[in-house]
């Protein structure tokens, strides 16, 4: 069921994807910098025509996760 795009509650770059998917009804039950790992993956090229920084941004909270894993 794809959402109609509303800058606050509904931005069409996490509402675009092809499953019909919002990209909050995945992350929120991740934590922080997993859920914003995805984010960044799933919009990637769609809020900004650079998808090469959205990945980057994704792999900065990947990195983050990890480091805070490692530390258990």
């Amino acid at each position: 069921m794809k959402r109609l795009g509303n800058p606050v509650e509904h931005p069409t770059h996490y509402t675009s994807h092809p499953s019909g998917i919002e990209c909050i009804q995945v992350t929120e039950w991740m934590t922080f910098c997993a859920g914003n790992a995805v984010k960044y993956i799933w919009r990637a090229g769609l809020k900004t025509e650079d998808p090469i920084e959205d990945l980057k941004k994704a792999r900065w909270y990947v990195d983050r996760e990890i480091a805070r894993l490692e530390k258990r």
